[in-house]
């Protein structure tokens, strides 16, 4: 192997890139849109969900209830009607997910037993949002109760009502605030390094077989190793270029919290990049096509990636032979990674686990396509 052929074949990868109008966009674009589409666009966090109010009794103690919805940061509420088919048409038009409906014997009913009840009809179509909305919703209420029957107690010379005698004192880390997006951007850096990076590699040897100029590169004398190296260089510093954008825009512009070090983070990022350019790199020697690498390489990095390494859906509750192909997804490992350096500040030894997994998936992808590669035009 010698230095000069390698990089000719460098410099001569990075000019096609530079002229090839489509490369630059994946290159250059496609990290800021996916970072800015899937950070604000990806959201667990059910907040100001939308709700219509239907108070039938129209007292002060109805209104002190519907007030607390109010106030909490997990509703708004969009309309106050005065029937049931208002209430009925703003869940059909989806103006609203929840609709609380008071009854009209509301106080009279809290003042004779000390008990009550509120009605809560909720949009299911969105079975998430409408689990987290009725969990919200029990709190509010239950908060309101408890208020109630302290009021209560008191204006009959009664002893405070006593504390439950068991509590949950709860205290959470690494993600403090519970906020989604704090484990949501790291998994889209995951997909930007694996979208980028395998789409790039996939149009190396198939644009040089549409381009009719695999017959110039053949008769070179440049080892088939040369020209591997050499194309996936280029891609690999553009790589890195991708993950400190990345980087860049998830603690400055999200503020998601960053507690590891740059070191820990960037060597894992190299082991990533040398596994996804390796699958582009092989799909592009198989596939003469440049549309047909291109959709090969989406559906065998950017669908795992998205399925299957623990950012869309947990591991852990998905079916036993579904969590058995997981260890086959490269991503899984470092989606992991990313997850345990920006929230947990973990360094290198602390996840030698999928370090490890990824050094052997770096080593056996190179080799496949190390080979896969020969000089010749048939």
């Amino acid at each position: 192997m010698r230095v000069g052929r390698l990089k000719a074949m460098a410099v001569k990868e990075m000019l096609q890139v530079w002229r090839d109008p489509r490369s630059l966009m994946i290159a250059l674009l496609m990290p800021i849109m996916q970072m800015v589409l899937l950070g604000y666009g990806v959201n667990l966090d059910a907040k100001h969900v939308p709700v219509c109010t239907f108070d039938r009794e129209g007292s002060q103690l109805s209104e002190a209830l519907l007030k607390r919805f109010q106030a909490s940061a997990y509703f708004a509420i969009v309309d106050v009607v005065d029937t049931y088919r208002a209430v009925t048409a703003d869940l059909d038009r989806g103006d609203c997910r929840i609709a609380i409906v008071v009854p009209p014997d509301f106080s009279e009913r809290l003042s004779d037993s000390g008990s009550s009840s509120v009605q809560a009809i909720i949009d299911g179509t969105d079975d998430n949002t409408a689990n987290l909305a009725l969990g919200y919703a029990q709190a509010v209420v239950s908060g309101f109760s408890s208020d109630v029957q302290i009021r209560f107690s008191a204006s009959q010379g009664q002893w405070m009502p006593r504390p439950p005698p068991l509590s949950i004192d709860a205290r959470v880390w690494f993600n403090e605030d519970l906020e989604s997006r704090n484990f949501i951007i790291p998994g889209v850096v995951a997909m930007v390094m694996a979208l980028v990076g395998s789409q790039l590699t996939s149009l190396t040897i198939s644009r040089d077989w549409e381009r009719g100029t695999m017959e110039l590169l053949v008769s070179t004398p440049v080892t088939p190793m040369e020209v591997m190296l050499g194309k996936l260089l280029p891609y690999f510093v553009i790589g890195f270029l991708d993950a400190a954008l990345c980087l860049a825009f998830a603690v400055f512009w999200f503020e998601v919290p960053f507690r590891g070090t740059i070191l820990t983070l960037f060597v894992t990022t190299a082991l990533f990049l040398v596994v996804v350019l390796c699958i582009g790199y092989l799909i592009s020697v198989m596939i003469r096509s440049q549309l047909g690498a291109s959709q090969i390489a989406l559906l065998v990095t950017m669908l795992p990636t998205a399925l299957l390494s623990g950012y869309t859906f947990p591991i852990d509750q998905m079916p036993a032979p579904i969590r058995a192909i997981t260890y086959l997804v490269h991503a899984r490992y470092y989606v992991t990674i990313l997850k345990s350096v920006f929230l947990k500040g973990l360094g290198v030894f602390d996840l030698a686990g999928p370090v490890l997994a990824m050094v052997i998936y770096a080593a056996v992808v190179a080799v496949f396509a190390s080979r896969a590669f020969r000089k010749r035009l048939d």
